[in-house]
């Protein structure tokens, strides 16, 4: 089972990661507006995964 832990924390980080990374790329080639709701999608994406990865490691 701590395998399988450990391979959700990493899959959570590699998300979040990941995430940032297309929120930055994208926001230099979007609208303001669009670039805003999109960075408070992932805002909100990234509080679930860390809400999900202390739930699993608590």
């Amino acid at each position: 089972m701590t395998g399988d832990k450990n391979e959700i924390d990493n899959l959570i980080d590699t998300m979040i990661k990941n995430g940032d990374e297309l929120v930055n790329n994208l926001k230099t080639v979007l609208p303001n507006s669009l670039s805003e709701s999109m960075i408070m999608f992932h805002e909100s994406n990234v509080e679930n995964l860390k809400k999900i990865k202390e739930f699993l490691n608590g």
